[in-house]
């Protein structure tokens, strides 16, 4: 029983005593268990917190293994991405660089990871979203201690990247348009410095380089006024903000001169403060010079059309007052009872209005063959001081009955007179100066005379007339003008003998001009070129007074072929008392039959124009059968060529209408009295 009872307060006391470890055990493990759970709940408020910071740094960050594979995502890399965190996870994220940049970013990584303080961390990658859209991004790749892993911070600047593409293609653009654009464009400080150019305007300035113009002004290029003109512009544009658009003269320093059509405007930063000015300016010299052109041509088709005008007039007043006295003196001469001295009169006057009328007809007939091209020259021996006496002898008359006296000057002995030249023309050049001379002074003196000056004979024409005014001496010498062109002028002609004049002597090789005073004279001269003729022997014989004496005494038989019966009749009467005997033919038909039934004729005077075969046809044939008569044609037409034409068609000698009685004797002792 006492063992019993021993056994059993033994027992009691192991359990007390394993109640008591029980209870250690208990309190011990209460305190762990307490402790676990404040770890736990601090690691869940740390997790929270780290969740927190996580998610709220507003950039996209992702948590890595070393094989790039994705841990965790927070919800900013879905804005970039367009995959949830959950998409994204157990993903590799190098799976979502575009290929053009992923090897060298996967470099740079690896790099990164062996040497993290020589590599930089941050890299610049193109993304692919999940619409496959690129998103641009920079990459900020930090090591995690102790670990493997990685944080990777994701900065998207797809949108800046798109503005700076913009702004790079703008900028492309307007260098493009800078380069490339005809027109200057320029931009300039507040001070009226440059500092950006198109290329157009740099070259403008002989320059080949942009940097060449910046910092420098109008002043460095313009003249004085110009440059000071434009900095007014500008600096007001700066103060008023308005625009300016003018057109601008300028003169540069070299200068040249040009002009140009600008446009000024005031130069805004984005806050709207002016900082500067810039402009457009196009080159519009040539259009000013064209229009400038069409202004003269204008002007000159006006005063043509004016001068034409008065030409008309002129030549309306000019041709009518002659003819008004031949017609009127003509009809007097049938009036019954006349006295001698009256009908003589009455000739004289129709003889002077006829010669004036045939002047008129020269000058029309020879200004249309120099407008039409068709005059020539035709060079020979040619005696100045024998032309210079007959025209003195010529109008020494006409000047004394305006109680004028008239003078020559010859320079040369006989053999150095005779030159090469176109005597006709120097005969007509002469007779408009020295007949001009002589209709535009009412007393004093004229004086016709020539010097030899080096390689040229320079002719002068002086007087004491009127003279001409210092504005005028250079119009005088145009197509149909005088030195008053008013029909109401006191002096008749048809302003056609100075410009026909100039004429000739250019077609000769010299010039003209006149030096001359208002009110007291002028001094015309004139130069030609000094060819001598120092062989050649030069003859003037007396002109014929009849064609008794032609062919040794014998009487000729002629063939006149004339469609005009006055005409005929003129001719006849010049001819017939010298006992010329006569045949007629109004067509070149009937001139080739007279011909061939006639082979006794000794010459034919063939008109050109006729009806039904011309003179040309009709010498050609008639050549078919007589080689040997002599043909003189005769025409009205009196133009450049006739006389070749004349001759090549078979005729001996030409000779043009009007023509008066001496002139058709001369040419028929020509070919007769050989």
């Amino acid at each position: 029983m006492n063992d019993l009872n021993r056994t059993n307060k033994e027992l009691l006391k192991e359990l007390q005593d394993l109640k008591k470890e029980y209870d250690t055990l208990k309190s011990s493990y209460d305190n762990d268990i307490k402790k676990c759970t404040q770890v736990e709940d601090a690691l869940l408020e740390s997790k929270a917190k780290y969740q927190a910071i996580f998610e709220s740094t507003g950039t996209a960050t992702l948590i890595v293994e070393e094989d790039t594979t994705i841990l965790m995502a927070n919800k900013e890399c879905q804005s970039i991405t367009g995959y949830t965190p959950d998409e994204l996870m157990g993903h590799k994220w190098v799976q979502y660089v575009a290929p053009d940049c992923l090897q060298e970013m996967l470099k740079n990584h690896q790099l990164r990871r062996q040497n993290p303080d020589l590599v930089p961390k941050k890299y610049e990658v193109k993304l692919i979203n999940k619409k496959g859209e690129v998103r641009y991004a920079f990459l900020d790749i930090g090591m995690i201690p102790d670990t493997k892993q990685s944080v990777v911070s994701i900065l998207d600047f797809t949108d800046r990247k798109r503005v700076e593409e913009a702004l790079i293609h703008e900028q492309d653009l307007m260098s493009a348009l800078m380069d490339n654009i005809p027109d200057h464009i320029y931009f300039k400080d507040t001070t009226s410095r440059f500092f950006r150019n198109s290329r157009a305007h740099v070259q403008s300035f002989g320059l080949t380089d942009s940097n060449q113009l910046v910092g420098k002004s109008d002043f460095d290029f313009f003249v004085k006024e110009v440059a000071q003109r434009q900095y007014e512009d500008e600096q007001e544009i700066i103060r008023t903000g308005q625009s300016i658009n003018k057109e601008e003269f300028t003169t540069r320093n070299d200068n040249s001169v040009n002009w140009y059509y600008s446009t000024k405007m005031p130069l805004r930063n984005k806050d709207g403060k002016i900082i500067g000015t810039f402009g457009i300016s196009r080159d519009i010299t040539e259009r000013k010079r064209a229009e400038k052109e069409l202004i003269i041509a204008k002007e000159h088709a006006e005063e043509s059309d004016r001068l034409k005008s008065t030409f008309l007039a002129n030549m309306s007043h000019e041709i009518r007052t002659p003819m008004n006295g031949i017609l009127g003196f003509a009809h007097l001469l049938t009036e019954p009872n006349l006295t001698g001295e009256e009908q003589q009169e009455y000739i004289r006057i129709i003889e002077k209005s006829g010669v004036r009328m045939l002047n008129i007809i020269h000058d029309i007939v020879d200004i249309s063959k120099i407008e039409s091209g068709q005059m020539e020259t035709t060079i020979s021996a040619t005696d100045i001081n024998k032309q210079i006496e007959y025209l003195f002898a010529f109008f020494k008359p006409e000047a004394e009955r305006k109680g004028i006296q008239l003078s020559v000057k010859n320079n040369f002995m006989s053999k150095e007179a005779i030159i090469c030249t176109d005597r006709e023309k120097i005969y007509a050049i002469l007779t408009n100066l020295v007949g001009n001379a002589i209709k535009f002074t009412c007393q004093g003196t004229i004086e016709l005379g020539y010097e030899k000056k080096d390689k040229f004979l320079e002719f002068f024409v002086k007087d004491t007339g009127v003279g001409i005014h210092r504005d005028q001496t250079e119009i005088i010498f145009e197509r149909f003008r005088q030195g008053n062109d008013l029909i109401t002028r006191p002096y008749e002609g048809t302003g056609l003998g100075l410009s026909i004049s100039k004429a000739y002597v250019e077609m000769l090789g010299g010039k003209i001009w006149v030096e001359s005073e208002l009110g007291k004279g002028s001094i015309f001269y004139f130069t030609i070129p000094y060819n001598a003729e120092k062989q050649t022997k030069f003859v003037i014989g007396d002109l014929p007074s009849g064609i008794a004496a032609v062919n040794q005494g014998k009487k000729l038989k002629i063939l006149v072929v004339e469609d005009d019966e006055t005409s005929e009749t003129l001719i006849t009467t010049m001819l017939k008392k010298d006992g010329t005997e006569f045949l007629y033919a109004r067509t070149g038909i009937e001139g080739v039959e007279v011909c061939r039934k006639n082979p006794d004729i000794n010459l034919v005077l063939m008109d050109i124009r006729m009806p039904e075969m011309d003179g040309y046809e009709a010498t050609r044939q008639i050549r078919q059968f007589n080689k040997d008569l002599v043909i003189i044609a005769q025409t009205a037409y009196a133009l450049t060529g006739d006389r070749e034409k004349a001759i090549e068609a078979g005729c001996n000698d030409y000779i043009a209408k009007p023509f008066n009685c001496d002139a058709l004797k001369e040419l028929i002792q020509k070919h007769f009295n050989k």
